[in-house]
């Protein structure tokens, strides 16, 4: 079983917090762990891309530091992180969970390199975008539709632009506002290569496909 040695407790507890928030976006959802030196990169899925390609993913992404060198890469369920955090609250290790999944969005390797950066926009804004979306969506999706109808409002609603410069897709906004990324009053950069769009705050990083 491997573990992952954080410099102290506050480094699993921020772990935990972002693993409590991936799961209000997905209940059943999962985190891809890479570990590569003392360095460790958290991949959460907050929207599920179509297709083979994966278009229309939402990703959120975490770097944390770790106290002890590891490598590691694998995915399990957010549920199996949570119930070894809650057994002790002062821990400063995680065991992680034996027990990989496979989920189809954890096969999209977002580039580590090459970015351009094409501006900023206010977490104000995106904050603004996200909450309209939320109402949009609970107000479209009575409890009556059926699973086809509510997915295919989300992914009308998430697809669409923002009226900001640069304009970002809106599902960006959502994963960046639901992740506790985008801190009231801060700027977040926005960076694009390929098909790919990234949301990148101090706190973390949202990435569109």
């Amino acid at each position: 079983m491997t573990t992952l040695r954080f410099p102290d407790a506050q480094g699993l507890a921020d772990l935990a917090a972002y693993v409590r928030r991936a799961k209000v976006a997905d209940d059943d959802g999962a985190i891809r762990l890479q570990a590569s030196g003392t360095t460790l990169a958290g991949y959460v899925s907050v929207l599920p891309g179509a297709g083979l390609m994966g278009e229309g993913a939402v990703l959120g992404l975490r770097v944390m530091a770790l106290a002890a060198p590891s490598e590691l890469d694998t995915t399990v369920p957010l549920a199996g992180i949570l119930d070894r955090v809650a057994r002790d609250q002062a821990a400063t290790e995680l065991s992680v969970p034996p027990t990989a999944v496979r989920v189809p969005w954890a096969a999209l390797s977002p580039p580590r390199s090459g970015w351009e950066r094409v501006g900023v926009v206010s977490a104000d804004e995106l904050n603004a975008v996200a909450r309209q979306g939320i109402s949009e969506v609970a107000e479209g999706a009575p409890a009556e539709a059926g699973g086809h109808a509510v997915t295919a409002l989300r992914r009308q609603v998430w697809a669409r632009a923002t009226a900001t410069t640069p304009p970002v897709p809106a599902g960006g906004a959502f994963a960046a506002y639901v992740l506790g990324f985008s801190a009231p009053g801060a700027e977040v950069t926005v960076w694009t290569h390929g098909r790919w769009t990234r949301l990148s705050t101090p706190v973390g990083h949202v990435l569109v496909r």
